[in-house]
């Protein structure tokens, strides 16, 4: 991207269909902005007034002083010249806005909740509860670089009670957000699109200056809880693996409000990854935090059924490491360490942080879930081996092997730096040996049926366990989702659910409804590109044929991960 080039957005359009440039006439619920190198006219957002900001966070800007005035000129002025600097020449792809967030990737405003919508066939009697989904969405326009999964947290909710449906989108009002709410402008660095290169480093100067004048606090975090959900305790917990989660709760009429930054109950003082597992036997919580920096670079923990949490387990790892996702079993936890890892001195040479190292050889450890310590773990090496997600694992002790199931993705650091070589995510079977230290990887299905497989699960009830399917997004063409595919893990044969020509969704979420593993549906938001209409897609898993479709009232960008929290445990929250 030139200076002298226009990047259009067509910033939060809810009820039109996303372009890439400014339309003729001025839509109804759209808001336009232009990102010049030097100028941004960034969109005022209106929140409604009965969401107010968490009561612990209250904005210290109205009480700047006259030396906090003159910081923040003097830094806004610093920062406007980094973004003329880096935007003189074009930004890689994984950090361009006009890429990153065109289309149905680009931010909608909060929809209110809306009852009574309507329906396309019948919604299965044994729905009952709400399906949540998390998402990357900007509430600024970018003043620089951007990748798409920098963007505030936003959950879109479809609640189900007695055969009729609602839904809600909100924020996740986390302590950057609402600062960034109240300055008007984005004045966190963005870990992806933005730390990168001289000016990467500029930034975070920039950002521990703001800290020290006291123009923001990033003492309450920096992250953006637009990644995971997972429901634990009596809460919901939004979580990014940047920072603590975000407790949020499901109101009564099917609405979202920010409670708290949730440390459980000051237990938790780091980061926590956005994939922690849940033990559907023992109602455990098994987690993940990694640090960037300093040592311990990577620590496991876990949280009792009511939320008490173990001590700290450091990990031995040698260099900090992409830590995105990890298995357990009955017995174990399966931690990956593999070749994407983080150098912050690459920076100083003007590239990215995050690095494929082809000298790294990938390893899984494998520690019992209940150690103190890490002095038994045992690491297995598995070659030329990187999964961004893992689906489940298993042990089978009759060959003394723990089952991985997990899709290997090449160029493993492909999401994060731009490459010419086309991505490849491919459903895999890595068996550990954990008697002889050997490991084996083949690919499920036959090459017949390979397609990119990525965002999904298996049966939830069942994780952890020996499971025989996976219902896993087929991410073509990449990185949109043209539909879904049920895997028999067992024999790798694969039923493939297509939304239909230009309808793409997301994650697919498998909701259990019987005692078999199979019984069920799966749920989808699929939007319409033609259109410009989003609805929630719910298929009979057994079938695979579309059971209902709940039109919705707002587009619903494509997004991350999701979960369902029965009607039971909504009548429960904390």
């Amino acid at each position: 991207m030139a200076s002298t080039s226009l990047l259009k957005l067509n910033f939060y359009s809810s009820s039109t269909k996303p372009k890439a440039s400014f339309p003729q006439k001025h839509a109804p619920n759209t808001i336009h902005c232009v990102l010049r190198a030097q100028t941004l006219h960034s969109p005022a957002v209106v929140r409604p007034p009965e969401l107010k900001s968490p009561p612990e966070i209250t904005p210290l800007f109205p009480q700047w002083n006259i030396v906090q005035k003159a910081a923040a000129i003097a830094l806004d002025a610093i920062e406007s010249a980094i973004n003329t600097r880096e935007l003189e020449k074009p930004l890689p792809k994984t950090a361009d806005p006009s890429i990153q967030i065109a289309g149905n990737f680009s931010p909608v405003p909060e929809h209110p909740v809306k009852h009574s919508l309507p329906v396309v066939g019948k919604i299965p009697d044994s729905i009952e509860g709400v399906y949540v989904r998390n998402g990357a969405n900007p509430l600024h326009a970018p003043v620089a670089g951007h990748h798409f999964f920098d963007g505030d947290g936003m959950i879109h909710a479809v609640k189900f009670e007695n055969g009729s449906a609602s839904y809600a989108s909100r924020f996740t009002e986390t302590s950057r957000f609402v600062q960034e709410r109240v300055m008007g402008k984005p004045v966190f660095p963005k870990a992806i699109g933005e730390l990168h290169g001289h000016s990467g480093v500029a930034r975070l100067l920039l950002y521990y200056a703001r800290g020290l004048f006291k123009l923001i606090d990033h003492t309450r975090g920096a992250g953006v809880a637009n990644a995971g959900l997972v429901y634990f305790n009596r809460r919901l917990l939004a979580m990014s693996e940047d920072d603590l989660p975000y407790h949020v709760r499901v109101t009564g009429d099917g609405d979202l409000k920010t409670v708290d930054r949730y440390s459980f109950n000051n237990q938790l003082k780091d980061t926590m990854i956005a994939h922690p597992k849940l033990d559907p036997v023992s109602g455990e919580l098994f987690s993940l935090s990694y640090d960037v920096v300093r040592k311990p670079y990577l620590k496991y923990f876990r949280f009792s059924k009511t939320g008490e949490k173990s001590e700290d387990v450091e990990i031995p790892v040698s260099e900090p490491t992409m830590m995105h996702d990890f298995a357990i079993t009955e017995k174990f936890v399966i931690i990956p360490d593999q070749q994407v890892v983080f150098k912050m001195s690459e920076m100083l040479r003007g590239g990215s942080p995050v690095i494929y190292d082809k000298n790294k050889e990938s390893r899984f450890g494998v520690l019992d879930k209940y150690s103190e310590n890490a002095e038994s773990i045992k690491w297995i090496h598995v070659p030329n081996c990187f999964c961004f997600h893992l689906w489940n694992a298993w042990e089978e002790p009759e060959t003394d092997e723990i089952v991985v199931i997990g899709s290997c993705m090449s160029p493993p650091d492909s999401i994060f730096n731009e490459h010419d070589e086309k991505l490849n995510s491919v459903l895999s079977e890595i068996r550990l040996n954990t008697k002889t230290g050997e490991s084996t990887r083949r690919p499920i299905m036959s090459d017949h049926d390979q397609v990119n497989l990525e965002a999904g699960m298996v049966n939830r009830n069942l994780l952890g366990r020996k499971t025989r399917y996976a219902y896993l997004a087929i991410a073509e063409p990449w990185p949109k989702v043209s539909g879904f595919a049920k895997v028999d893990l067992f024999t790798g044969e694969v039923h493939k659910y297509f939304y239909g020509e230009g309808n793409y969704g997301g994650e697919p979420l498998f909701l259990p409804t019987g005692e078999d593993e199979e019984t069920g549906y799966v749920l989808s938001y699929v939007h319409h590109e033609e259109t410009g209409k989003s609805e929630l897609e719910i298929v009979n898993a057994v079938t695979m044929k579309r059971e209902a479709a709940v039109k919705l009232p707002s587009r619903v960008p494509y997004g991350f991960h999701g979960t369902f929290i029965g009607a039971n445990d909504l009548e429960s929250q904390a």
